[in-house]
Formats: C-alpha cells, sequence, structure tokens
C-alpha cells in the first residue's frame, strides 16, 4: 500500500513473506522517454522484470526529453519521434507515454521532476508530469495509483512481519544538479548532500547520466539503548536510458551535442535497489530485531 504522508514524501507498507524477505525496488531516473535515443527496448526489458519478480518502481525525474518544441533553442529535427511531429507536440508525448506505461502503472509508486520537466513548467506553464500521472491513474490504469513527486523528496519502505516486527528503510531522492561530472562522475554532490540530510539509509540520484554506488558509514548514538553505532549510507547514481554516444545503427561517436562537447559513453539503464530482511538469533538465543541489509546493482551488465 502507498501512503502520501504530505508533498514530496511518500512511504510503501507491505508485509514479509517470511523473516528472510526481499523487496526490490526499481530506480529509474533519465528516461528521456520520448528522444530517438532513448533504449526502449532495455526500458521494457527493465519493467517486465519488475512486473515478473513484484518490485515498486520510483522514476526521479526526467521521465521525458521535451526539447524538439518551437520554443525551444536546442530543437532539431532529427531528434523528434515521427508520432510526436505533430501540431500538439506536449500531447502527443504525453498520450504516447501513459499508454506505453500503462501496464506498468500499478507497480509504479512515484514520478518526480527532473530539469527537463521542470523547464516546461517555466517556458510553457504547463505540468507534464502531473498531466501524465492523472492521466495515467484516471484514464489509462483505473487500479494504479502512482503519485507525483517533486525534484526531490522521500520514499520510505515500511515493512512488517506478523505485524509485531517492524522496520523502516528511508530513501532521499534528488534528480541533480550541475554538469556532466566526467572526473568525480557526481560524488562531489553525494559528498555535499550528506552534510545536510539526515536520516536517510539511502540517497538516489540521477541526471548526470552515471552510475554508481558508494557506502558512507557514519557515526550515531543509539538512545534506545544507550550505546553508540554505525550506520550504512548508499550512495546512489542511478544511469540513463537515453543513448547519445551510439546511434541506433551502431555507429559510433558520430554527432550531436553530447558527443561534440567531448561527452564519453554512458552507462544504459536503471539501478536495482534490493532489500533484504532477516530476523535471526544472537549467541545467547535472543531473537534479534528485524533488520534490513541492502545493496544496488546496475540493471544490465554489457
Amino acid at each position: 500500500m502507498l501512503v502520501e504522508n504530505q508533498p514530496n514524501v511518500h512511504s510503501y507498507h507491505f508485509e514479509l513473506k517470511s523473516i528472510n524477505d526481499t523487496l526490490k525496488v526499481l530506480l529509474i531516473p533519465d528516461i528521456h522517454f520520448d528522444n530517438p535515443k532513448c533504449r526502449r527496448d532495455i526500458l521494457k526489458k527493465d519493467l517486465d522484470e519488475a512486473m515478473k519478480i513484484g518490485a515498486r518502481i520510483i522514476i526521479p525525474g526526467d521521465l521525458f526529453c521535451l526539447m524538439q518544441g518551437s520554443y525551444d533553442p536546442r530543437k532539431s529535427k532529427g531528434d523528434i519521434l515521427p508520432q510526436h511531429n505533430v501540431d500538439g507536440y506536449l500531447d502527443a508525448v504525453i498520450e504516447e507515454a501513459v499508454e506505453w506505461f500503462a501496464p506498468y502503472a500499478e507497480n509504479i509508486d512515484v514520478v518526480g521532476y527532473g530539469n527537463h520537466e521542470t523547464n516546461i513548467l517555466k517556458r510553457m506553464e504547463t505540468n507534464v508530469i502531473e498531466r501524465f500521472v492523472t492521466l495515467l491513474n484516471h484514464t489509462a490504469n483505473p487500479k494504479s495509483k502512482v503519485c507525483t513527486g517533486g525534484y526531490g523528496g522521500w520514499y520510505i519502505v515500511k515493512a512488517a512481519y506478523i505485524k509485531t516486527c517492524k522496520i523502516s528503510y528511508n530513501i532521499k531522492y534528488f534528480h541533480g544538479s550541475g554538469g556532466g561530472a566526467p572526473v568525480t562522475k557526481g560524488t562531489i554532490q553525494h559528498n555535499r548532500m550528506a552534510t545536510y540530510v539526515q536520516n536517510a539509509d539511502a540517497i538516489v540520484m540521477g541526471h548526470v547520466h552515471n552510475d554508481y554506488e558508494v557506502t558512507y558509514t557514519a557515526e550515531v548514538y543509539d538512545a534506545s539503548n544507550s550505546r553508540i553505532a554505525s550506520k550504512q549510507i548508499l550512495m546512489i547514481r542511478a544511469g540513463s536510458y537515453k543513448d547519445e554516444y551510439f546511434n541506433l545503427k551502431g555507429g559510433a561517436h558520430s554527432a550531436g551535442w553530447h558527443v561534440e562537447r567531448g561527452g564519453p559513453p554512458k552507462p544504459i539503464g536503471g539501478r536495482w535497489l534490493e532489500l533484504n530482511y532477516s530476523r535471526v538469533k544472537d549467541k545467547n538465543n535472543n531473537t534479534r530485531p528485524l533488520k534490513v541489509i541492502a545493496r544496488s546493482y546496475r540493471t544490465i551488465n554489457d
């Protein structure tokens, strides 16, 4: 069950099937669905896998590209799909996306904003994410309960076992900022965020189309038993489905803004966040509290 606690704060509640259970969350920012360079084949494969295993899905911004309108100086005739090359350009993109994502809507929990969507809101005064979510829920798939997130927000996974053992895993998401981060890959932004974001178990970003996981370890004071403990925080950067380096015919480094500015090949695909739950006994045969061990990994290996 998905609950909107307040704007940009959502929690997913579920019952563990056993004391050794797993939940996966598919992290897929920077899809750029309407761009001809979007690898929809890989996106479909990842979404099909999510449905098969019952994973939850969050999209932390840049679901759309939307750079081919008359308002945008970046527009290019070669970067628009035929089905979108119509007078109602924005409508055509949103309507196709709604139809395309409808089969996956019941597993999509949050769709956030990226700089491409906020650019449209600023230039055209229309909220494409809100329109997408509304149509998805009320027209394409009435069973879905997709929520609109923010440019940043929180997604809390709340697990319970026999209603007595409960544990939360707190995910802070933020679409991202800055340039392409060719050297640091964006880790500096995680360093900065670590100084002002508290109580997160994972901090997830996209935007720069890089991919990594870095584990931070922090010292914390556990007031429940008056002891010092350590806390693991996963700093996760998920990649993109927009392949700006290789063209659809298999050629590389041919042309385009990304190539001309010296941009490198980027990892394609999203990232799985796997939450492994367990409850074991200690050496004195006392049952330990429910715990979760998390890890993340790329959706594809190529």
